[in-house]
Parts: C-alpha cells; structure tokens; sequence
C-alpha cells in the first residue's frame, strides 16, 4: 500500500467505482478530501460517451462533489483528439445522443447524412433502425467507420444495458467492417489523456476502476499502476481465469483514503 503515496495522479472511473447511477458511494467524497489536502490531481475517465463532459460536471457537483469540468474527460473527447490530430475531413455521420453531438459540433465538426468522409458510433441512447440503417450503406460504401469506446454493457441500479460494444457488433455483422476503437483500453485513448494532462512519469500515475478488460487493460497497456476496485462490476474471482491482472486489489476508493491518511 506504501507504493500509493507515490501516485500523484489518479484517473477514476465513474460507475462502479466513484458513483453507481445517480447515487454517490459513501468513501467517494471522503476520496476526493483526501486528495485535496494532500495535493494530489485525479481525473475522471469514463468510457460512456451517451453523455459530454458538461454533463457529467454537473452530475457529480449535484452529489456535492465539488469539481472542475477540466477534471472529467471521456471517451468522446479521446476521439474527437483522434479526428482532429489524424486530420480527418469535419463532415461526418454521428451516430450518438444528442448530449455527444453538441460535443462534436463545439469540437467544429459538421454532423451530416449527405456525403460524409467518416462515421462515428457513440453509446446511442436515441439509437432508431434509421441510423443503424444509415450508418450501414455508408460503411459499406467505404466510408472509415470508428467507434468511441468498445464497453458490451452499461451497469444501471436496474442491472446492464447494451452499450456501445454491442452497437458494435451489430453493425459488424451487418457490413462484416470492424471499427477503429478509441476508447479504453486502446493506446489512443492513453495518447489523448497524456497530452491533455501532461502525464510522463507513469509511475507517479495510477488508473483506478472496477473493470478488467477497460480499465485494467488500459493500465497495462500505459505502463501505469492499474488499481481494481470490487464495487462495482468485477468480483474477486474474475480474477483467476484472467489474463490481465492489476497491481492492486482494493474493496472500495476508501481504502485508499485509509492508505494515505
């Protein structure tokens, strides 16, 4: 546990490690005191793209939380970071919710279904048989098809949803065309979190969640310390047949209040 004083950055994730759906975990707040007064940073990083950044800072600071919309960032930021540093053209075919496409759109990026040069799938909430349907004849025509994040599921109070991984696949075994993925635990979405926060020592920086294929995975992928919570979708077991394996394992974020107090 010595080896968390060490961290100065922790990236969190949200559901399942700092919040389940709309309410807040009782060692959350206590956390983020924690963090404060000793003067270490933590980001949230999520991989739902129904929703922006805006969003998500209200959402937290309405479970009093007190934050700065500098301090969320998701995998629909990640790949509008990955549009605009590989120069893709801005007219594309989004298929996402409305709160994502307000992203897009503030990011300069013209939404349309007319001659697009890309299609971009989000975890769609509004998601109708138009826009599979859409979406479909333009990859089929060739069109570059890339996807924010690959998540099968959503965890709810109510139990998962299908999320954009499932998306995903149906479209894949609509055009037999698999997208390019940004989100965790691919290295673009590692790239995009470096150069927005600066992050070089990897030692000193710590990704914190409750999953072993995202967050985990992207710990490894990064060379950073992986730290795997169990309130939320992962159970102690999981971790025998797994091939990626965290560094730590912790009940909850409150023991790593009670390491560092």
């Amino acid at each position: 546990m010595n080896r968390l004083r060490n961290i100065d950055t922790y990236l969190l994730d949200l559901d399942g490690t700092f919040y389940l759906g709309n309410t807040l975990y009782p060692w959350s707040l206590p956390f983020v005191n924690t963090m404060k007064n000793l003067g270490k940073r933590f980001v949230f990083v999520t991989n739902n793209s129904s929703q922006n950044a805006k969003h998500y800072l209200h959402k937290i600071r309405n479970m009093g939380v007190d934050i700065t919309e500098d301090q969320v960032f998701t995998s629909g930021q990640a790949t509008i970071y990955y549009l605009k540093k590989h120069n893709y053209p801005r007219k594309l075919y989004l298929v996402g919710t409305p709160a994502l496409e307000e992203e897009f759109q503030e990011a300069g990026f013209i939404l349309t279904d007319r001659d697009p040069q890309t299609v971009v799938l989000g975890f769609d909430l509004t998601l109708t048989y138009e826009k599979l349907k859409t979406a479909c004849s333009l990859i089929r025509e060739g069109v570059p098809f890339i996807a924010t994040h690959p998540d099968f599921n959503c965890p709810t109070p109510e139990g998962p949803i299908p999320d954009c991984g499932a998306m995903i696949a149906l479209i894949t075994a609509s055009t037999g065309v698999k997208p390019k993925i940004i989100g965790k635990p691919y290295p673009e979405m590692i790239e995009a979190l470096r150069a927005k926060y600066e992050l070089e020592d990897p030692g000193r920086i710590a990704m914190v969640g409750d999953r072993l294929y995202t967050d985990m995975a992207m710990a490894k992928a990064a060379g950073i310390v992986g730290i795997l919570v169990l309130s939320g979708e992962t159970q102690l077991k999981d971790l025998e047949h797994s091939q990626v394996q965290p560094d730590l394992v912790l009940e909850n974020l409150g023991e790593i209040v009670e390491a560092l107090s």
